[in-house]
């Protein structure tokens, strides 16, 4: 089953027309997502032209939705304008939207957040890598992937894959694929301070998904996001997760590259979210090669 999307999800691409948003879309529709209208406003009426795909392009969300059928927007549009081109979303009634954009200002992500208040609308991101849900057919194409990560190192399989960092995911599902274990669907949920989905959100979906059998979160310092998916894991989830937490080595006060991974105030240390996930009974690996292995070792395989 997995989680959030799937073979059959309908996809638009805010941005579609823009140099990022153009070589994505490409690939995913190399991969077999269903991309199925694009939104550049002013560039209605056009269309983006891939191989045999032809991706018709609409001046506004809701009009690309009503035409296409589309339930999920991906946003590859300048940091400036993301906040509005998320809102746009919201106000469509999609189901999901995936913000990639990165460096989105913090008060334009407050903005939002109020403005999805009571919405039905999910927001994976901002600054994220978006989400894979790997297809059965040959090097697992014919699935949906939506953002920017690469695609061929999915596997279909039964592990879930959440986490802050874009490269680690890519590493994790590496070192799984390779060990010839495939991934019911991998969430990158970035690693900005105001978010829409967190750890703990995607552990709950994860454990309701049957075909879910096991996980790997990773997580950085800064916050308590981790913490509070530990505690939400110890009490409700039966299935083995294994985390690794990023910037173990860093001295307080330091910021990494993600604007919400800062410690501050004695919280948010690599520590205490290792200290959190023991506790629940989750594996920690020690470093990010070890990320598989430690899954692997502690779901008895």
């Amino acid at each position: 089953m997995a989680i959030l999307v799937d073979s059959n999800t309908r996809i638009l691409v805010q941005g579609i027309t823009g140099d990022f948003g153009s070589r994505h879309a490409k690939l995913s529709l190399d991969y077999g997502t269903q991309l199925v209208a694009g939104v550049t406003p002013g560039k209605g009426g056009q269309t983006f032209e891939h191989g045999t795909h032809k991706v018709p392009v609409f001046d506004t969300v809701g009009e690309a939705a009503r035409q296409s059928g589309a339930t999920v927007a991906v946003i590859f549009v300048p940091p400036p304008f993301a906040a509005d081109a998320i809102l746009e979303g919201v106000d469509a009634g999609l189901d999901l939207v995936v913000a990639i954009t990165e460096g989105i200002p913090v008060n334009d992500m407050i903005r939002v957040k109020v403005g999805m208040a009571g919405k039905k609308t999910r927001l994976i991101g901002p600054n994220c890598p978006g989400l894979v849900t790997p297809g059965t057919g040959k090097d697992s194409h014919g699935g949906c992937r939506i953002g920017i990560a690469p695609g061929y190192i999915h596997k279909r399989g039964n592990v879930g894959v959440v986490s802050r960092s874009g490269t680690l995911t890519y590493e994790a599902v590496w070192q799984l694929t390779s060990r010839g274990y495939g991934q019911s669907t991998c969430v990158g949920i970035g690693g900005d301070p105001v978010n829409g989905t967190n750890h703990t959100d995607v552990f709950k979906m994860f454990n309701e998904d049957p075909e879910t059998e096991a996980i790997i979160m990773i997580g950085e310092i800064g916050g308590e996001a981790e913490e509070q998916a530990a505690a939400w894991a110890k009490a409700n989830c039966k299935k083995p997760i294994a985390a690794f937490i990023a910037g173990a080595s860093a001295p307080p006060g330091r910021r990494m590259g993600h604007a919400g991974a800062i410690v501050s105030g004695g919280k948010g240390t690599a520590a205490a979210k290792i200290a959190a996930l023991l506790d629940a009974g989750i594996a920690v690996a020690a470093t990010p090669s070890a990320m598989a292995d430690t899954l692997l070792k502690h779901w008895g395989r």
